[in-house]
Order: structure tokens, then C-alpha cells, then sequence
């Protein structure tokens, strides 16, 4: 009875609801709009800001290397997603290609924590925004009022120009995904240009002398320099790459999905890939890695940029490009806005597929008759997102999106490991090559990146798929089209989806315990929430054991 738990979705319905009538939504985008999708989600927050504090706490001038072993975890899992993209070119992504391969169960699971990436990431980077929108208005003497710019944990009342910028981004995919295609592909014209002009002019300003020691000793710290900071950095770096499996939501969207999925998905990797490593190359090579200790936003380029000059007779250095910083500064701003755009199509995109399987209220794939886009969808998302930046603190959040994607990335490896053995003849445009190797060093790749993740960021993961537990123990379960809906049968599926979800509850109160101790006591407020949650849970949980059809 618990094996519908494990039912999947039919190749032939996934093909249906892609084509003909089965799509209700618009087919404008063609590969290069699809390839500046990818590139408008991933250059970012972690190009402009994590770069300089990992090489300077995790790195040094290896920063490089981490972001090589960040785009090999990319690259597997790209491979594996270009051949999902082009047999079932349909929205959804990582929850669409699991509920085709693993069964419904894990595709909630991938679905939910999609989530993670995709709207909390967007609420995080609108937050991020407002900072930057704060300093280019400084830099016209223009001062915007502190209350009204950040939340009323950071000391103010509301974060509008958050609230702005998610409103304008949601307007936008609301009015069509071509107007917005066309809106990103300018924005991340201006961005590309910028880092190339970053790129070329700090070039001949590199000093040899701060690349040695290419990789800083190990301080005796785990994650502190050697072997163990690059791989921290590199899992800290990821969040850098996230955005290529956003191309994947928007396959509906495609004029040839088959053939343009996988030139968007691994177009937008290699370029942003070449981009990163040259951009880090030029940043830890104008100046040593030591000075970017304690600068955050937008101040470690700033600092960068401020090495790029001729040194004076007492040896002060005199930036020949003051005008560039303001320059980054548009280019984030634009970025970002793109981020967030980007962010809010594959959440919506994501939420309408869930919707559509009768996992989530129909009003998530609701399709506006005049837009063609999920236009209820936006707007809920608009809300939820918009309360969020206005009033939440942004902390940890680029970690926790991290370790929510690297955690798709490896459902979808398995899927294609399964695919193949399951369809080993359906039709396929574009082929992972290597297959059972690629998706395997895609799995322990990912997988190994996400070992070296702080454990609180652990823990908010546990804490966020046991609620997604308990929205498909009382909703998803009981409303599924795929289910049969007999009593026994979803009855028996809550027993496993609660054995489960005890096992998540104990482990996310093991976690807290070792986290307790390993911060010597200070996160008294996550350690206490999390022993009280998973309480809750497993009594929750444990109830599901004694229910009868």
C-alpha cells in the first residue's frame, strides 16, 4: 500500500503537458535568451561579495581552485540536467525530473526544497539590493532614511526598497516571461561588461608577489586555509553558481526545448565558469588576500579596484579607476535585480508543476488568459517574499541556499543513473556522457561540498524539509492525481512519510547537540528551538504510526 509513495509520473503525461494543449504556457524563449537567463541568475551576490571574504578567510589566492572544484559539481550535475531538459522539456526542474524517476515522495521532497533556493534566496538578495541601492545614493550625497531601508532587526522599521524591487521583478514575469527575457538579456549585458572591463584593466596590475603562498598553510582550524579551506570555500563559492538549473523551470517556455535547454543550462555555466576564475584571478592578484579580512559587500572589489594605481613617492597607491567602483555598484544593482528575477520565474515555475500534480492548491497553476503566465502564482510569491525582505534579517541564507541546491543536484544524478536503466530507450536530444561515472562524481562532488557546510546550516535544512513533511503528510499525500485515493493507501504512505520524518526529527536534534557543544554554548536560541521542534515532531510523527484506515 505505501507504494504510493513511490508512483511516478509517465513519461507520455510529462510529453503531453509540454506540447499542444497540454502547455498552457507561452513558448518565446530561444537559446540565447535561455543562455542569459542562466547568465542572470548566477552573476550575483557571489561573483561581487563572497569571492573576497573567502579568500580571505577560507582560501587565499586558491580562491580559484575552490571555484574549479564548485563548477566540476556544477558541471556533472549540469550534464545530468541538459538530458532531463531535453527528454522532459517541461517547468519544474529538479521536482519534475525526481517525480519521473524516484516517485512522487522524493519529488516533494526536491520540489519543497526548491524552495530554499528559489524564494528564500530571492528575499535574501532584494535585502542585499537595498544595501547597495543605499550606497550608490550616497555616493550623489542623496541619504535615504535608515528606518525605511532596513528591517526592524537591523535597527529599522522596514526594508521598502526591498519590498520595491520584488514588487517591480514580480510585475514584470506577471506582464510575460518574453518582456522579462528581454529586460534580463539588458541587464546582463551591462553586468558581463562590467566584470570583463574589471577583467581587463586590473590585468596589468597583478603582482606576482600575492599569489605566494598560492595555498596559505593551515592554521590548525578546520576550514582555515590548506586543503580544508578550499574546499569550504568552494562550498561557500557555490552559492556563486546558483542559477544554471534555473534555465530548467523555464523548458514550457522554450521554442525548442530538446535542442535549447542544454545550450542554456551548460552555455550560461561555462561562460559564467571562465568569467569567475578570472575575475578571482585578478582580485587576489592586484592585492594580497589579507587585506579583504573584515570587508563585506561590496568593499573587497572596492578594495581591489583601489590597488589597481601607481604607488607615490611614500608608497600610497593612487587608484587610477576611482570611477569603476561606482561602476560595480550599477552593475550590482542590475545584477541583483536579474538574480531576483530570475529567482521568483523558478519558484512560480516550480509551485506551478506541484500545483498542476495536485500537491499544492490549484491556485498555483492558474494561468492568466491574457499573460499567459501563473499570474496568481506571482502574486502570492510577491507577498510572501516581500514580508520576508521587509522584516527578516539577512544571515546564513546564502549557505542555506547552497546546501538546498547541491542537495537537488544530487537527486538529479540519481535520476539519471535510474532513467537510464528504467527508459534506456526513450528519446533522448542530448545525452549525459559517462553515465554511470558523471552523475557518480556529480553525487560525491556535491555531496562532499556539502559536508564541509557550517552545521547550522544543517540543521535549518532539517528544520525546513520537516515542515515540507508535514504540508504533504496533511495536503500533498491526500490530494495527488497520481493517487488512488483509498484510505489504506494514504494511510499506510503517512506511516512512512512519519517513519521518516522520526528519523530527520532525532537527526536535527543530534545535529543541534554537536553544534551546541562545538559553539561552546552560544547558540543557546537555535539550540532550544531545535531540541523543542524535533520533540514536537517526533510525538507528530510517531501518531501517524497508530492511525487505521
Amino acid at each position: 500500500m505505501a507504494s504510493q509513495l513511490w508512483i511516478k509520473k509517465p513519461l507520455e503525461k510529462l510529453l503531453h503537458e509540454s506540447t499542444g494543449e497540454g502547455n498552457q504556457l507561452k513558448r518565446t524563449l530561444g537559446p540565447g535568451s535561455l543562455v542569459a537567463l542562466g547568465i542572470g541568475a548566477i552573476i550575483g551576490a557571489g561573483l561581487f561579495s563572497i569571492t573576497g571574504g573567502a579568500a580571505a578567510n577560507q582560501a587565499g589566492p586558491a580562491i580559484t581552485i575552490s571555484f574549479i572544484v564548485a563548477a566540476l559539481g556544477c558541471a556533472f550535475a549540469g550534464l545530468c540536467y541538459a538530458e532531463f531538459a531535453s527528454m522532459i522539456p517541461v517547468a519544474g526542474s529538479a521536482y519534475t525530473y525526481s517525480y519521473a524517476t524516484m516517485g512522487e515522495f522524493i519529488a516533494w521532497i526536491i520540489g519543497w526544497d526548491l524552495v530554499l533556493e528559489y524564494a528564500v534566496g530571492a528575499a535574501t538578495v532584494s535585502i542585499s539590493w537595498s544595501r547597495y541601492l543605499v550606497k550608490f545614493c550616497e555616493g550623489f550625497d542623496v541619504h535615504l532614511p535608515a528606518a525605511l531601508t532596513v528591517g526592524p532587526w537591523d535597527g529599522g522599521v522596514i526594508n521598502l526598497p526591498a519590498i520595491f524591487i520584488v514588487i517591480l521583478m514580480s510585475l514584470l514575469l506577471m506582464k510575460g516571461t518574453q518582456e522579462s527575457a528581454l529586460v534580463n538579456g539588458i541587464i546582463v549585458g551591462l553586468k558581463v561588461a562590467v566584470v570583463i572591463i574589471f577583467i581587463v584593466l586590473g590585468w596589468k596590475y597583478i603582482n606576482e608577489s600575492n599569489y605566494v603562498p598560492y595555498i596559505p598553510d593551515n592554521t590548525g582550524k578546520f576550514g582555515e586555509y590548506g586543503f580544508s579551506g578550499i574546499i569550504r570555500a568552494a562550498a561557500i563559492v557555490f552559492f556563486a553558481y546558483i542559477g544554471f538549473d534555473a534555465v530548467s523551470t523555464a523548458a514550457q517556455e522554450a521554442k525548442n526545448p530538446k535542442k535549447d535547454m542544454p545550450i542554456g543550462i551548460l552555455g550560461s555555466l561555462v561562460i559564467c565558469t571562465i568569467l569567475y576564475i578570472l575575475f578571482a584571478h585578478v582580485m587576489t592578484g592586484v592585492t594580497n588576500y589579507t587585506t579583504f579580512k573584515g570587508q563585506d559587500g561590496i568593499a573587497p572589489v572596492a578594495v581591489a579596484i583601489e590597488s589597481m594605481g601607481t604607488p607615490d613617492a611614500s608608497g600610497a597607491i593612487h587608484p587610477d579607476y576611482p570611477w569603476l567602483n561606482r561602476a560595480i555598484i550599477v552593475a550590482i544593482l542590475a545584477g541583483y535585480a536579474s538574480v531576483i528575477l530570475v529567482m521568483l520565474l523558478g519558484q512560480s515555475r516550480v509551485f506551478f508543476s506541484m500545483s498542476k500534480d495536485g500537491l499544492l492548491p490549484r491556485v498555483f497553476s492558474a494561468v492568466h488568459p491574457k499573460f499567459q503566465t501563473p499570474v496568481k502564482n506571482n502574486t502570492m510569491f510577491l507577498v510572501f517574499v516581500s514580508l520576508f525582505a521587509a522584516f527578516v534579517p539577512a544571515r546564513v541564507v546564502g549557505e542555506m541556499t547552497s546546501i538546498g541546491t547541491l542537495f537537488a543536484f544530487i537527486l538529479v544524478c540519481i535520476g539519471i543513473i535510474v532513467m537510464r536503466k528504467q527508459m534506456p530507450d526513450a528519446p533522448r536530444a542530448f545525452k549525459t556522457p559517462l553515465v554511470p561515472l558523471v552523475p557518480i562524481l556529480g553525487i560525491f562532488t556535491c555531496f562532499f561540498m556539502m559536508a564541509f557546510l557550517p552545521l547550522d546550516t544543517w540543521i535549518r535544512l532539517f528544520v525546513w524539509m520537516i515542515i515540507g513533511f508535514d504540508v504533504y503528510l496533511y495536503y500533498g499525500i491526500k490530494n495527488s492525481f497520481l493517487s488512488n485515493k483509498l484510505p489504506a493507501s494514504i494511510v499506510a504512505g503517512g506511516k512512512t512519510v512519519g517513519i521518516v520524518g522520526i528519523v530527520l526529527a532525532v537527526l536535527l536534534a543530534a545535529i543541534a547537540y554537536f553544534h551546541h557543544v562545538q559553539t561552546d554554548g552560544t547558540d543557546t536560541g537555535i539550540y532550544y528551538f531545535s531540541l523543542i521542534f524535533a520533540a514536537i515532531h517526533i510525538v507528530t510523527f510517531g501518531m501517524t504510526q497508530t492511525k487505521k484506515a
